[in-house]
């Protein structure tokens, strides 16, 4: 019996199939809300400090440092146009901006990454604190000025890339537009104590942050796979914040030179 084949009737230099290149579209980039999380738990540390510290001093001294009080930021504690967005009045002003922010804040560091996020929080927080400080007169603290910022945010993303939403976008713009104006009306009511001034301030600033830096898809082929880029980049980021900053840091500028 003859235990070997002979390979005269092997085909010489045998090549593998190649797989089909697949025609469909790969996803957006897309990043674990690891910073909203962060947010979330500190700023309710943040309250639960100030719960604490009232009950053994009988003041709020979180506040008394960190609040946005015009006089101390006319001396010159201008880390009061940032720090009260860690503060809130009562359980029930927590409750509303967390769940802002939890809702509004997983969808935007989603789908614009970490660093826009956090530059956005920040920008919006600064940008509402500083309208405050110039055109309102009372005390105020609470981190409705950024999350005012994500909703409006949001908003230009859907604009920005309407295209790709189609008429869901067209009803996401609504019921964004709805909200704002809901805000309005009950910030305008007689007896609240609503900062409108630093509502206003958060979304003009988160406006223009993500008009300048938010992400904008476009479809280009990678490897020969169509797939959504973004056309912005981190450079953009910095360069948007940085004129948003440097905008409103001239507007609070005003009162300094208006003593």
């Amino acid at each position: 019996m003859n235990y070997f084949q002979s390979d005269q009737n092997q085909p010489e230099n045998q090549v593998p199939p190649t797989p089909p290149i697949p025609r469909y579209l790969t996803g957006p980039k897309r990043s674990k809300p690891i910073l909203t999380y962060v947010l979330v738990g500190l700023t309710v540390l943040f309250y639960l400090g100030q719960v604490a510290v009232e009950q053994i001093f009988g003041f709020d001294l979180l506040f008394f440092f960190l609040g946005k009080v015009n006089e101390a930021i006319l001396l010159g504690q201008v880390w009061r146009l940032f720090t009260p967005a860690l503060l809130h009045a009562s359980p029930l002003h927590l409750l509303a901006n967390m769940y802002a922010l939890y809702m509004l804040g997983r969808s935007y560091e989603t789908i614009n990454g970490h660093l826009r996020f956090v530059l956005l929080y920040l920008i919006s927080a600064f940008g509402g604190n500083v309208l405050s400080f110039v055109l309102g007169k009372y005390n105020s603290l609470g981190a409705s000025t950024a999350t005012f910022g994500l909703l409006t945010a949001e908003a230009v993303f859907i604009w920005q890339n309407r295209d790709f939403f189609a008429n869901r976008g067209r009803s996401n713009l609504i019921n964004i537009a709805m909200i704002l104006a809901v805000n309005l009306m009950i910030g305008l009511s007689a007896g609240t104590m609503i900062d409108n001034w630093g509502h206003l301030g958060g979304a003009i600033a988160g406006l223009v942050f993500a008009f300048l830096a938010g992400t904008r898809w476009q479809i280009d082929r990678v490897n020969g796979i169509p797939a959504f880029m973004d056309q912005r980049t981190k450079k953009d980021a910095w360069l948007a914040f940085g004129l948003v900053f440097f905008a409103f840091a001239i507007i609070a500028a005003i009162p300094f030179f208006s003593r």
